[in-house]
């Protein structure tokens, strides 16, 4: 049956709406439909290369892999990936389009991104059954209610039947959830289907009577209550999510220190290290903190130069040269992998006003951020194993070495192309995010700590176990029959 479209919208920002829209896209996928996410806009440094060569936020890239889909361009047709506090750059259908400051981007083209937006939805919905669309903030911003292309304007538009998702483990439930609805318009608040309570901590059956009181106040009933969980492990969204991360060094693991840049982006490079139990990564800019690391990781960033600065403003860049020369090993990853090299220069000004920066030497490097932005998947070969390893690229910059220097690569692609510079068994740096992904890459790196015994780790297992825990997590805490009941095309 072709089920009507389906869209979680949230009281606030983090309300859990990317979780829960990845739940449904498992559970629509474990009854026999055929899923897709889509989400109009989203604002993150969080990115995922699509086969097509297209860039979208990467919890799309995580709702496609719950529903068992390569990812595509369709499922987040604008993505803002923000430079600094007051721009961002606009990728459009998977291309960069250029960089606009919020006035500039809510002054222009609001028509007609919504739509290619609804182009993109539409293309989708061909395709697939049932589309699972995902908001963005709140969606009683009344301030942007006018260039709204994310949230009701968009349930609107395609009928879908909707769910406001709220955060009651942040206090203020009632307010959040009733001055939600109370500030909808009769049209827009006639999509509203259900009410998700998400994060709730204790005893479920205590909040009987505040169901009961929400359904009252607002009209809507409440279909569901999620527990609180610690135990399912979802790759985040959200830059918000690194708040709650490890910060410090502990003993009797292999300490992996991943720099905090202030525009760090794709983060969720590092989650397998988190699963694998021989690691620890942490994530810090405190110069003492990186240097009780035993690994050092430079992650990407979405300014460069600016991040760079910032390391020789704290101290961190000093730090990471001197572990270095004390045997530690020191890692680069896009961004990274270009602040490890001699130079930076940004001739055009692609990411701000800075035009070059000395970068740590580690590396004979130097690198040119070009207008062009690659975003490619790759199959590779690591350094000198035998074993096919995945991973993507996403950065606009060309690095080489200096004249006079040979290549030295990290990678062999299968393209016959190569990729990184390798200095020695503690120096190297890629672009290839994901790297970490691959249990060749992991074993390289843990060899050193004579940890080669403990059992290596899969993780596209662990996460194809995960998605399948986090939909009976959520199919046993709603009402699936209520819900299936508001996606027949009848009602």
């Amino acid at each position: 049956m072709k089920l009507k479209p389906v869209m979680f919208v949230g009281t606030c920002s983090d309300a859990g709406k990317s979780i829960v829209n990845t739940a449904f896209c498992r559970i629509f996928r474990q009854d026999g439909y055929s899923p897709a996410p889509f989400k109009a806009q989203n604002m993150s440094l969080n990115s995922y290369s699509t086969p097509e060569g297209g860039e979208i936020g990467r919890a799309q890239a995580v709702q496609a892999e719950a529903c068992g889909l390569a990812p595509h361009t369709d499922m987040n047709p604008l993505l803002l990936k923000p430079t600094h506090d007051l721009s961002s750059q606009v990728v459009l259908n998977g291309k960069p389009v250029g960089n606009m400051t919020a006035r500039e981007y809510f002054a222009d083209n609001k028509t007609a991104l919504f739509q290619e937006a609804l182009a993109a939805f539409r293309r989708l919905a061909s395709r697939h059954n049932p589309i699972v669309l995902e908001g963005a903030g709140s969606i009683s911003e009344l301030n942007l209610r006018d260039k709204d292309i994310t949230n009701m304007r968009m349930a609107r538009e395609v009928q879908a039947a909707t769910y406001l998702v709220a955060d009651i483990d942040r206090g203020g439930v009632f307010a959040s959830v009733y001055g939600s609805v109370s500030l909808l318009p009769p049209e827009e608040k006639a999509l509203l289907k259900g009410i998700i309570i998400n994060k709730f901590r204790g005893d479920i059956s205590l909040f009987e009577e505040g169901r009961e009181m929400l359904e009252n106040l607002t009209g809507i009933p409440v279909v569901g209550v999620i527990p609180y969980f610690t135990d399912i492990h979802i790759e985040a969204e959200d830059s918000v999510a690194l708040k709650n991360k490890v910060s410090q060094a502990v003993p009797g693991k292999i300490n992996v220190a991943v720099v905090r840049l202030q525009c760090l982006s794709n983060f969720t490079d590092f989650d397998v290290l988190e699963r694998d139990g021989r690691f620890h990564p942490y994530y810090t800019d405190q110069p003492n903190e990186i240097a009780k690391a035993d690994i050092i990781i430079l992650p990407g960033s979405k300014n460069t130069i600016a991040d760079m600065q910032m390391l020789r403003d704290n101290g961190a860049a000093e730090t990471i040269i001197q572990a270095y020369h004390d045997g530690k090993k020191v890692i680069g990853i896009c961004g990274g992998y270009q602040m490890l090299g001699k130079s930076i220069e940004d001739p055009n000004g692609v990411e701000g006003e800075r035009k070059s920066i000395t970068g740590l030497g580690l590396l004979p490097l130097q690198t040119v951020i070009t207008r062009e932005k690659i975003t490619e998947q790759r199959t590779f070969r690591f350094h000198d194993r035998q074993e096919i390893c995945q991973g993507y690229e996403i950065h606009m910059g060309r690095t080489a070495p200096l004249p006079s220097m040979p290549a030295c690569p990290l990678n062999r692609l299968e393209n016959g192309e190569q990729d990184g510079y390798r200095k020695d068994e503690n120096c190297w740096g890629t672009y290839m995010h994901g790297i970490l992904d691959n249990a060749p890459v992991r074993d390289a790196l843990a060899a050193a700590f004579n940890m080669e015994d403990m059992p290596s780790f899969d993780y596209t297992a662990f996460k194809e176990q995960q998605y399948d825990l986090l939909a009976a997590h959520v199919r046993s805490a709603v009402d699936m029959k209520y819900i299936y009941s508001t996606l027949y095309p009848e009602n």
